[in-house]
């Protein structure tokens, strides 16, 4: 898995520099919604709600959000999203997979299709990509929060897969299975992280020239922008010189 680059590691560096902060803000807002309604409120007995919290605060999220979004989950206690996965083939046949939280399944199903169409791909059945991908924990570190060798050690001495550092951030990947258990190791060393959680990342990776990356990358900033949206991943390889550029822009 070593130096892969996927549209979940572009997204994070892109969403800063994003104009759209609200929308962004509403995705993590619900993400803590849900996670607090399954779990406990309190973060320290809920990982899938530390995580969600940790990201808001590495986004400048406002505590103010992050309070009123756990408050919440308690309002409505029938007032309940579904998470949903869609999957399928978009510009130049890559394949994407789409994690979704909705309180409307015909109208995210609806919304989601028509993207597909209009970029002209195809939105398939389940399985029909999954098989291209691989669910991973993955941990996104600042760069400046610890140097090359110590995350090394650190992942290692956690009982991570792997770990690749950037000129921008380190990433660790282990196994679905043995994420939190890592994640609490790494805890002990760094409070503040990029964003965390179980990904789809690509078993192997598409090139395209730059034209056609661009065709592909507007279908994803399209797809990312539907707020019932919460995550998508793709296995198209993405030369880290041209995000770099992209999210400068």
């Amino acid at each position: 898995m070593a130096g892969h680059s996927h549209w979940a590691g572009i997204k994070h560096r892109k969403g800063r520099a994003d104009k759209l902060r609200s929308k962004i803000f509403s995705k993590l807002s619900k993400e803590i919604t849900v996670a607090a309604k399954l779990g406990s409120k309190d973060p320290q007995m809920n990982p899938r709600l530390r995580s969600a919290i940790q990201e808001a605060r590495s986004s400048n999220m406002p505590k103010g959000n992050i309070e009123r979004a756990i408050n919440k989950s308690e309002v409505n206690k029938n007032f309940n999203y579904s998470s949903l996965v869609y999957e399928g083939f978009g510009p130049e046949k890559i394949a994407v997979i789409i994690e979704a939280l909705t309180d409307n399944k015909n109208r995210t199903a609806s919304n989601i299709r028509t993207i597909f169409q209009k970029f002209g791909g195809n939105l398939g059945e389940s399985g029909v990509a999954a098989h291209q991908f691989r669910q991973l924990g993955v941990i996104r570190i600042d760069k400046k929060k610890i140097s090359d060798n110590e995350i090394l050690e650190l992942a290692i001495n956690s009982g991570a897969e792997d770990c690749t550092s950037s000129s921008l951030n380190h990433e660790i990947i282990t196994v679905k299975d043995n994420f939190y258990k890592v994640k609490l190791e790494i805890e002990k060393k760094i409070k503040e992280f990029i964003s965390t959680g179980v990904e789809w990342l690509p078993i192997n990776k598409i090139s395209l020239d730059k034209e056609k990356t661009k065709s592909v990358l507007n279908f994803l900033e399209t797809l990312e922008d539907d707020e019932d949206v919460q995550h998508v991943y793709t296995n198209l390889e993405i030369d880290n010189n041209y995000t770099e550029k992209t999210s400068a822009a």
